[in-house]
Protein backbone atom coordinates (compact mmCIF):
# COMPACT_ATOMS: atom_id res chain seq x y z
CA UNK A 1 0.00 0.00 0.00
CA UNK A 2 1.65 3.25 -1.14
CA UNK A 3 0.84 6.55 0.63
CA UNK A 4 1.21 10.50 0.01
CA UNK A 5 2.23 12.73 2.82
CA UNK A 6 1.06 16.45 2.99
CA UNK A 7 2.28 18.42 5.60
CA UNK A 8 -0.19 20.00 7.29
CA UNK A 9 1.36 22.30 9.88
CA UNK A 10 4.92 22.57 11.85
CA UNK A 11 5.60 24.43 15.43
CA UNK A 12 8.44 24.46 17.35
CA UNK A 13 8.57 25.01 21.56
CA UNK A 14 10.96 25.88 23.32
CA UNK A 15 11.05 25.12 27.45
CA UNK A 16 12.87 27.72 29.66
CA UNK A 17 14.15 27.00 33.35
CA UNK A 18 12.62 30.34 35.04
CA UNK A 19 13.70 29.49 38.37
CA UNK A 20 12.65 27.51 41.70
CA UNK A 21 9.19 27.58 43.70
CA UNK A 22 9.07 27.85 47.28
CA UNK A 23 10.02 23.93 47.31
CA UNK A 24 12.96 24.33 45.19
CA UNK A 25 11.31 22.66 42.40
CA UNK A 26 11.87 23.89 38.59
CA UNK A 27 9.82 26.59 37.33
CA UNK A 28 9.15 26.34 33.35
CA UNK A 29 8.00 28.71 30.64
CA UNK A 30 6.72 27.13 27.19
CA UNK A 31 6.93 29.58 24.26
CA UNK A 32 5.67 28.60 20.89
CA UNK A 33 5.96 29.15 17.22
CA UNK A 34 4.03 28.13 14.51
CA UNK A 35 3.85 28.11 10.81
CA UNK A 36 7.43 26.89 11.03
CA UNK A 37 8.64 26.12 7.43
CA UNK A 38 8.02 22.53 6.54
CA UNK A 39 11.16 22.71 4.39
CA UNK A 40 13.12 23.57 7.45
CA UNK A 41 15.66 20.28 8.98
CA UNK A 42 15.79 19.41 12.54
CA UNK A 43 19.03 21.34 12.53
CA UNK A 44 18.29 24.29 11.17
CA UNK A 45 15.28 24.52 14.09
CA UNK A 46 17.37 23.28 16.59
CA UNK A 47 19.93 26.13 15.91
CA UNK A 48 17.16 28.67 16.07
CA UNK A 49 16.08 27.79 19.02
CA UNK A 50 19.87 28.45 20.51
CA UNK A 51 19.71 31.83 18.73
CA UNK A 52 16.49 32.47 20.51
CA UNK A 53 17.51 30.78 23.54
CA UNK A 54 20.90 33.22 23.64
CA UNK A 55 18.52 36.27 23.41
CA UNK A 56 16.33 35.45 26.09
CA UNK A 57 16.74 36.29 30.08
CA UNK A 58 16.49 32.54 31.19
CA UNK A 59 17.82 28.98 29.72
CA UNK A 60 16.80 26.82 27.22
CA UNK A 61 15.51 23.64 29.00
CA UNK A 62 14.35 21.75 25.82
CA UNK A 63 13.20 21.96 22.35
CA UNK A 64 10.46 20.06 20.98
CA UNK A 65 9.14 20.13 17.26
CA UNK A 66 5.42 19.52 16.71
CA UNK A 67 4.60 17.91 13.01
CA UNK A 68 1.23 17.71 12.08
CA UNK A 69 1.31 15.59 8.36
CA UNK A 70 -1.51 14.15 6.56
CA UNK A 71 -1.89 10.52 5.09
CA UNK A 72 -3.56 9.26 2.05
CA UNK A 73 -3.01 5.89 0.72
CA UNK A 74 -2.56 6.41 -3.30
Amino acid sequence: MALTVTPLAKRMQIRFNTGLDADFNPVYSIRSWSNVNHGATNQAIFDLAGYLGDLCEHTVNSIRVNAVDELEVI
